[in-house]
């Protein structure tokens, strides 16, 4: 034969609110502990559950003299759940609303991006010039020891290699500092929108290192 499944808490609950509701009295806690076991909640029980139901505004508690009384009436819960439903239905609705804002302010971003193609090209020229930077620095190697001519024409398309990959770097700083000014609640969408296309954390001004002059002048 098993074993008769003891009650949940929520199964507790149920039957320790029956006590209240059948009476609609005021009861001492100890006087609970002497009727939880007639509804199948053990008497070392009964304080936790009465407690939780407190907790949840379900039961009242109060102190009269010396002693603390507990009592509940279905009006009064049913008056709590409702007000409990009101709040939800509310923050429910704040929510829906609040989510609602997000998407409009994200479809209106996307569209400045969908149509038009100047952010793409701008960082596909960035990362080729970088690349083109990169070429010439390699190369610039090869001829340090070489041809001062020659060093020096390297040394000038570096520079203007370098120049224009700054000013798209700052044509970006300013578009996402627009985008900052303009959208401060999208931060987070902006920030995706950024990783998406590249434009990570590190994301910064290239530096140009000095140009040993003295190799050349050897």
């Amino acid at each position: 034969m098993s074993k008769k499944r003891g009650l949940s808490l929520e199964e507790k609950r149920e039957k320790m609110l029956q006590i209240f509701y059948e009476s609609q009295d005021f009861f001492l806690l100890k006087e609970l502990e002497k009727m939880g076991p007639k509804k199948g909640v053990i008497s070392q029980s009964v304080k936790d559950v009465v407690q939780s139901l407190v907790d949840d505004d379900l039961v009242s508690k109060d102190k009269i003299g010396t002693s603390v009384y507990f009592w509940s009436l279905p009006s009064c819960a049913g008056n709590q759940l409702r007000n409990v439903y009101r709040k939800l239905d509310s923050d429910l609705q704040s929510c829906k609303n609040r989510h609602a804002q997000l998407v409009d302010q994200c479809q209106e971003l996307k569209k400045g991006r969908e149509e038009s193609n100047e952010r793409e090209e701008a960082v596909a020229d960035l990362k080729a010039i970088e690349q083109r930077h990169n070429e010439l620095k390699d190369e610039l190697a090869k001829y340090r020891d070489n041809d001062p001519a020659a060093f020096e024409a390297m040394r000038e398309a570096i520079a203007v290699a370098h120049a224009s990959a700054n000013r798209w770097t700052d044509n970006i700083f300013t578009l996402r500092q627009w985008c900052s000014n303009n959208f401060p609640e999208a931060k987070e969408q902006l920030e995706n929108l950024y990783k998406e296309v590249g434009i990570t954390d590190d994301f910064d001004y290239l530096e140009l290192a000095p140009v040993p002059l003295k190799a050349v002048a050897d």
